[in-house]
């Protein structure tokens, strides 16, 4: 079994293999050039199957990993582990990082084999293609709905520079009689310029989500996590889509409180001897978006959740809002956990949420 270290940027990629005794056989520089990543893995995979051995690698998590995971499975790689780095190093190059890597392969060979936790280690799960497709499509469903707040507020801005925000003729912004409205508005010529160019955009910001949200209305017809996300109270097709395809397999959370964790729902510690046990504020690891999603849920399921939200009334007592807002969050956290793991709706998993 060989072990590739693989340090990972744009032009290049830095490689270390290493044997099954772990003495370094290769150190050295490969071009990110298609044709040149190709030739490097075929004649790797030449060689291990001329051998009679396979070969494992463990890549740093960067933002274009997609390619050489692809890569690595296409060149019959027996397991490629990603990894979260955690610390900065104060002596730091690609050889040493990609030689680090391959040691730390090699070290914990049997544990990464046989899919076990490496202590002081982050392992990152590699999502399932339709996974990674529902997260790049509803951050674009995120992103074009702060597109869109941008330019309504834009337009207010306008309007309140001539206190014309009380003519709007409807209570509502945007409707197509507020647009029309607008588009025959007597303004000053640079005003006027501006509207005109804020209004098409708008046009198209709204067609852009519009067409997004059709997408994710059927994508989450087709995922079965999905649906029995939609069954908590306030929750929308993105809402149930995003937090499904975050979730990923919920089998790799060993329990609820996991879960949690995973998105930063948990308080942070630092605790040394037995007279210094402090807690702190909420880690807020994992997905924002998750978590900011989470939120709008809570507070849903506070209006039509009367345990839920008698509960949350005896913590804000005693802790105040904020702190009963982020318990709720974490709760809910956990339901969803429940509600993956046995396959059943929200309403089936009530008494879980009350033991949580």
């Amino acid at each position: 079994m060989l072990h590739l270290g693989t340090d990972q940027h744009a032009r290049q990629l830095t490689i270390s293999r290493r044997d099954d005794n772990g003495d370094v056989l290769q150190a050295r520089q490969v071009s990110t050039r298609p044709e040149k990543v190709q030739e490097f893995f075929a004649k790797l995979t030449g060689d291990c199957v001329r051998d009679g051995e396979s070969f494992i690698a463990v890549v740093e998590v960067c933002g274009f990993n997609d390619w050489l995971i692809r890569l690595l499975r296409d060149f019959r790689c027996h397991k490629v582990i990603l990894i979260q780095p955690e610390e900065r190093k104060k002596c730091k190059t690609d050889r040493r990082d990609a030689a680090a890597l391959s040691e730390l392969l090699w070290v914990n060979r049997d544990r990464f084999l046989l899919g076990k936790p490496v202590c002081g280690l982050r392992q990152v799960d590699i999502a399932s293609a339709t996974d990674q497709e529902n997260r790049r499509l509803t951050t674009l469903r995120k992103e074009a709905s702060q597109v869109r707040t941008r330019i309504i507020n834009k337009i207010k801005h306008i309007l309140r520079r001539y206190n014309l925000q009380w003519d709007i003729p409807t209570k509502t912004f945007p409707t197509q009689r507020a647009v029309a409205w607008l588009k025959q508005l007597a303004l000053p010529e640079m005003d006027r310029l501006e509207m005109n160019y804020l209004l098409l955009d708008l046009e198209q910001s709204q067609r852009r989500v519009d067409e997004l949200e059709k997408l994710i209305t059927e994508r989450c017809g087709d995922s079965e996590d999905a649906q029995l996300l939609r069954s908590m109270p306030g929750v929308s097709c993105f809402t149930a889509t995003t937090l499904a395809c975050r979730v990923g397999r919920v089998g790799r959370f060993p329990r609820a409180r996991s879960l949690a964790n995973y998105w930063g729902l948990t308080p942070g510690c630092r605790n040394s001897g037995e007279n210094n046990q402090r807690l702190g504020r909420i880690t807020k690891a994992g997905s924002n978006l998750a978590r900011w999603l989470l939120a709008q849920v809570a507070h849903q399921a506070l209006r039509k959740d009367a345990q839920l939200r008698e509960w949350y009334k005896r913590i804000k007592r005693r802790r105040g809002s904020t702190v009963a807002r982020v318990a709720v969050m974490r709760k809910l956290a956990t339901v969803i956990w429940h509600m993956l793991s046995k396959r059943q709706t929200y309403a089936e998993c009530r008494a879980i949420a009350a033991a949580c």
